[in-house]
């Protein structure tokens, strides 16, 4: 007879990037931590932190950036600043690629081009935006239009009926556009730096009631990521991935294992918080942010007591 577990509702993007849930699912880490974990998905970020806001599911697997936007009052969706939203677990950079049109070659060919976007002003934007800035593009200028597309399933179905002229996706997108011919022009760490993306991130109020459930969460992922990267269950893993995302391609999987969790650039073996790359959030979030405002202080959006 199985057994009753607490239930924590987790919530994300769809894509391989939730390879360390679907693993902690299928491998009973979160069973053996404790706690049973239902996954709803989101199809673009406001939508996602104004569920969040309600209450509507417990953990959010989301970009850092959402989490200081929201804090701040400067988020996308109408519901004011949310002090609660808190991050409590790293996961990785967020697998940023720029990827273009068949048809541009360099990023100084998107002047007077439309480029997609999940939101203006929160989630990945401001990467792109500073990616286009550092090539000498400027988007207060003029020199190209931001569309807001949603998240990157609707990013990528965009760039490949040829409405924008690129965007920033993640695997498997990144190699499924690649695979259909589409370029791969930058790596967005490799551009900007260091970069926190993709967190766990709860509301205060639930999580200091539910202390357990939180750390348990934390430990069974952890563990998930520990058993990815162990290179006797590449098979397996693959499988799982599969199995949890089964339109993808058998080549696509396997690619995505290359890259999800290559040793430089793949998850956060410690599943910690990048203290510098959370700067990077602040700094460009301080750069692109209206009304300006100066952050400086990564503490104010983490609660790292948990785990």
């Amino acid at each position: 007879m199985k057994a009753d577990f607490p239930v924590v509702t987790v919530n994300v993007f769809p894509g391989g990037f939730n390879w360390g849930v679907y693993v902690a699912q299928d491998k009973g880490f979160f069973a053996e931590a404790g706690i049973a974990v239902e996954v709803q998905d989101t199809p673009n970020s406001v939508t996602q932190m104004t569920d969040f806001s309600l209450g509507k599911f417990d953990v959010a697997m989301t970009a850092v950036d959402n989490i200081v936007a929201y804090v701040e009052g400067q988020g996308e969706a109408p519901i004011g600043p949310q002090a609660d939203f808190t991050a409590v677990m790293g996961s990785d950079s967020g697998f940023l690629s720029l990827v273009a049109a068949p048809s541009v070659r360099k990023i100084g060919e998107f002047a007077g081009q439309i480029l997609s976007v999940d939101a203006m002003t929160t989630g990945y934007a401001f990467v792109l935006y500073e990616i286009m800035r550092r090539c000498g593009l400027d988007k207060d200028n003029g020199d190209y239009t931001i569309v807001r597309a949603g998240g990157m399933a609707q990013r990528w179905e965009g760039l490949r009926e040829g409405r924008h002229a690129a965007t920033l996706l993640s695997a498997p997108y990144n190699l499924v556009a690649k695979n259909a011919g589409f370029i791969e022009l930058a790596k967005a760490t490799d551009v900007i730096g260091p970069y926190q993306g993709n967190v766990a991130a709860v509301r205060r109020p639930w999580a200091e009631q539910n202390r357990d459930k939180v750390s348990a969460y934390i430990r069974a992922y952890r563990r998930s990521i520990a058993w990815l990267y162990q290179s006797e269950n590449r098979k397996e893993a693959i499988a799982i991935l599969k199995a949890h995302l089964p339109q993808m391609p058998q080549a696509i999987a396997e690619a995505s294992y290359s890259e999800l969790l290559d040793p430089a650039r793949g998850f956060f073996k410690t599943c910690a918080i990048d203290s510098i790359g959370l700067r990077c959030v602040l700094d460009l979030r301080s750069r692109y942010a209206r009304p300006p405002r100066r952050l400086e202080d990564p503490a104010k959006y983490c609660d790292l007591s948990f785990g």
